[in-house]
């Protein structure tokens, strides 16, 4: 079983930056797939990013190709998503979810578990 916890939310403005960390304890955190996913108030939960479990592969959605880059330091058992150019669209919880050594992209592996975190505010002003 893996626990996570997002952090790095926050408040800004149109065009800032932020840097998203999603920190794992209870296993090897190296033996994972991770993904980044997103939901806004009223929408349903959209895929944003995946990250393969030796950080070799990524895979991005459309609207967030160029501006976010995904990352993992497996060192410290720790994921990130660096989001630039933020957009108002972008305001939405932003969760990790990791999957054993699982695919990348919106599909998740269906015959593994998937461990999620609680989630981090993400709120671009416009």
């Amino acid at each position: 079983q893996v626990q996570l916890v997002e952090s790095g939310g926050g408040l800004v403005q149109a065009g800032d930056s932020l840097r998203l960390s999603c920190a794992a304890a209870g296993r090897a955190f190296s033996t994972y797939t991770m993904h980044w996913f997103r939901q806004a108030p009223g929408k349903e939960r959209e895929f944003v990013s995946s990250i393969s479990y030796n950080g070799y592969s990524t895979y991005y959605v459309d609207f967030v190709k160029g501006r976010f880059t995904i990352s993992r330091d497996n060192a410290k058992n720790t994921g990130y998503l660096q989001m630039n150019s933020l957009k108002p669209e972008d305001t939405a919880v932003y969760y990790c979810a990791v999957v054993f050594v699982g695919r990348l992209g919106p599909h998740l592996s269906p015959n593994e578990p998937v461990y999620w975190g609680l989630g981090t505010q993400v709120t671009v002003s416009s």
